[in-house]
């Protein structure tokens, strides 16, 4: 058992056996090393249910405790109670230590983050939703869940109308145009830079003319009836996007496991329409076909979910619900994660509440929306290029690359510092977009988050790097935990007491800021170790196999948990 773990279940058994009934026991991390390495704070509200001085049943639980671990404990203040554990207690727990392995737990998560729009340059604010999710995704299958992720591509609707309206005004001479043509169609040169250039310049002119909007809309209309020369130029577009697509992700170590789009949810969409109609949850609203899903106790007024606008052409929630029922008919989920902006509460709030009302009725399927904050420049507003328009994030990686390449050492050959500047702009990139609580807005400071010496994912690799360092040169030796010589050793190994307790904490809370922030506090820990000790030129060898051993699960700790935030470690800096 995990060592923390054991010791939560020795005190719930004595409080239990000196009469305070308690299920569950709880050890924080002490925020004052001087007085612990953890708090118990459990017997407050013992106090107020036994209407007992939280004092005295403190003292009364120390007194019945067996102190074969503790070094010391305490109880201070109102009723806190102070643990420094043994260094015999550490060298016990440690000799055979390895990081804890989950079993798989038969459940399955299905994770919605990404979601670019083909045909569109991706910008800065597809780096979070990546960045979260595909986090997110590798803690819950290393906590044992069976996760599944899905990268929800925007490949339908006007977008892709408007994109094959300003092709057909460039080359009004393709096929594909053409109703009446029957023959092969031919292979044409279109690139994702025409791409995304062209979307901006159809949509600027669907706004300022109504003839344009007018064929735009038709254009769409061919599409989505997949008139044959439209859905084959479809088919190419989407080809094009989705291996540029693919190409940035990689570069962020963002793999997903399906790629299903609007188009495919739109086999569905008439089956779900059908569902709230023949089950009577529908209502006619100006002409629109919507579903009420406002309830008594809702402290703010809740439009209905439209199914169909008046127009006669479905809604984002229509196809969000379509995406839902082929999701839990394919997968059977215990829940579906979708990690997007805080913007989008609303629409998902409906979502979810007509998925209940209808679809999931019946079903045990949790619907959870992992908002999260925007990145923001220096001057607080969401991050922009230097004449004002929306950084592409490609452009924002190459900016960290430039920035991240200044660490590396000069003596290295062109590949090998191309090598390893790309793992630190990725590892800076990420480690400060997971650093802040995932709900809340973060400033992007490039030179910040580049430092070598600040809370950044270059520091993390540094500390890593250097760690392995040492152990290639002390590859012969046989390594153990023998004993502990003084503060330094003592504190990194506290510190890998945590973390079972900070993997589950960031997944119960679905925030990786709490992974990030362990692992600045371990390797500035394992960094006084490290700069405190001459391990290889000990010549205590006991103590150097001891220092040894430290390093080697410090790597094994922080190697693993930096794969879960999907960055990659270097070789070399």
């Amino acid at each position: 058992m995990d060592f923390i773990k054991s010791q939560e279940e020795k005190i719930k058994e004595v409080l239990n056996k000196i009469g305070y009934k308690v299920d569950y026991v709880k050890l924080n991390v002490s925020n004052m090393p001087e007085l612990g390495d953890y708090q118990f704070n459990g017997v407050m509200p013992l106090a107020k249910e036994y209407h007992k001085n939280p004092r005295e049943i403190a003292q009364e639980l120390v007194d019945n405790l067996d102190k074969e671990d503790f070094e010391k404990i305490s109880v201070d203040g109102p009723g806190f109670i102070n643990i420094k554990f043994s260094n015999a207690a550490l060298v016990n727990y440690f000799k055979d230590y390895t990081l804890k392995e989950y079993d798989k737990n038969n459940k399955t998560i299905v994770l919605d983050y990404g979601s670019p729009n083909v045909a569109k340059a991706l910008h800065v604010g597809h780096l979070r939703s990546a960045n979260i999710g595909e986090a997110l995704k590798r803690l819950a299958t290393f906590l044992g869940y069976n996760t599944i992720s899905d990268n929800y591509l925007g490949d339908w609707g006007r977008p892709m109308g408007l994109v094959m309206l300003e092709l057909k005004n460039k080359n009004p001479e393709w096929p594909f145009f053409d109703e009446n043509y029957t023959g092969e169609y031919p292979e044409v040169e279109i690139t994702n830079e025409e791409l995304e250039y062209l979307y901006p310049i159809a949509s600027a002119k669907a706004k300022e003319d109504e003839t344009y909007l007018e064929e735009a809309r038709e254009m769409t209309a061919r599409l989505q009836r997949k008139e044959r020369g439209i859905y084959a130029l479809w088919e190419k577009i989407i080809e094009v996007s989705k291996a540029n697509i693919k190409r940035l992700y990689d570069k962020l170590n963002v793999e997903y496991d399906e790629e299903y789009g609007e188009a495919y949810s739109d086999n569905f969409v008439n089956d779900v329409v059908e569902y709230y109609k023949n089950n009577n949850l529908t209502r006619l609203s100006e002409g629109a076909l919507v579903v009420d899903v406002a309830k008594e106790d809702d402290k703010k007024e809740l439009p209905p979910a439209i199914l169909v606008k008046s127009n006669g052409t479905v809604s984002y929630e229509t196809t969000d619900l379509a995406t839902i029922y082929d999701r839990v008919n394919r997968h059977n989920p215990t829940a579906i994660w979708y990690v997007v902006d805080n913007r989008q509460d609303l629409h998902f709030d409906l979502v979810f509440r007509t998925a209940k009302k209808g679809i999931l009725k019946d079903k045990d399927v949790k619907l959870e929306f992992l908002g999260f904050g925007t990145m923001n420049g220096k001057d607080g507003k969401p991050f922009k290029t230097r004449d004002g328009g929306v950084m592409t994030l490609e452009s924002l990686m190459d900016q960290v690359k430039e920035e991240t390449a200044k660490k590396i050492n000069e003596n290295y050959d062109e590949s090998l510092k191309e090598e390893i500047a790309q793992k630190l702009s990725i590892a800076a990139l990420k480690y400060a977009d997971l650093l802040p609580v995932r709900t809340t807005d973060y400033i992007f400071d490039i030179e910040k988050f580049c430092d070598l010496n600040g809370k950044t994912g270059v520091y993390l690799l540094y500390s890593i790097v250097r760690a392995k360092s040492l152990l290639n040169k002390a590859s012969d030796i046989n390594d153990s935990l023998i004993k502990i010589n003084g503060l330094q050793d003592r504190d990194v190994l506290v510190k890998l007491l945590q973390v079972d307790s900070t993997l589950n904490k960031a997944f119960e809370e679905r925030s990786l800021s709490f992974i990030t922030d362990y692992l600045y506090q371990l390797s500035k820990s394992y960094n006084s170790f490290y700069d405190a000790n001459k391990v290889l030129i000990e010549s205590d060898e006991e103590l150097k196999k001891s220092w040894i051993y430290i390093t080697r699960k410090f790597v094994e700790v922080a190697s693993t948990l930096t794969n879960i935030l999907a960055i990659d470690i270097p070789n070399k800096m």
